[in-house]
């Protein structure tokens, strides 16, 4: 198989409703958040459903559903604790398809921990561009795994809650529920 030929969607369900995880052969390419239009992606990646039951006799093909089950398995875990304003013990690997600049900014919201917050222009210091407050915001909204990878930590100047992908309304939920106090 050819990297990023295919990505593999499955349902994560919660008590907020379904969200769809896609896995490439490498790891979580994606999430989307329940009642958003899980869109195909452009170019020629394929999106497929992986039907549990199926019985596949090709080995390599086998030995990718099974690791991306069990990296479904993490993903499932890791969300659901994000969502009760737990930190998860272990996280899915990702495969994120971004620019440098974009992956800059990805791995600095990593390091933001559970109940934290940073700014824009606190992402753009760390990443050692602190001119680029606005490209930062841009970098935040494609993150193709909001929740896992916790822009909803992130934060405009003075505190404010700027933007977010997943809806403003997501965004003061998640914060909520890791007990944040943020300037509206």
């Amino acid at each position: 198989m050819k990297a990023k030929s295919q990505l593999i969607e499955l349902p994560v369900a919660t008590d907020d409703g379904e969200f769809i995880a896609r896995y490439s052969e490498k790891g979580l390419a994606g999430l989307s958040f329940p009642k958003q239009s899980n869109r195909r992606r452009r170019g020629d990646e394929s999106q497929i459903a992986l039907d549990t039951g199926d019985l596949v006799r090709d080995s390599s093909r086998r030995f990718l559903q099974t690791k991306i089950l069990r990296w479904h398995n993490t993903t499932t875990k890791a969300l659901k604790a994000i969502l009760a304003g737990r930190e998860p013990k272990t996280f899915p690997p990702l495969d994120m398809s971004g620019t440098a600049f974009q992956k800059s900014v990805w791995r600095a919201m990593q390091k933001i921990s559970l109940g934290k917050t940073k700014s824009y222009g606190e992402i753009a210091a760390a990443i050692g561009r602190p001119k680029a407050v606005r490209a930062v915001g841009g970098a935040c909204g494609a993150n193709p795994v909001p929740v896992l990878v916790p822009c909803h930590r992130v934060l405009a100047a003075n505190n404010k809650l700027g933007g977010f992908g997943g809806g403003l309304d997501w965004k003061r939920s998640l914060l909520k529920r890791e007990g944040v106090n943020y300037g509206g």
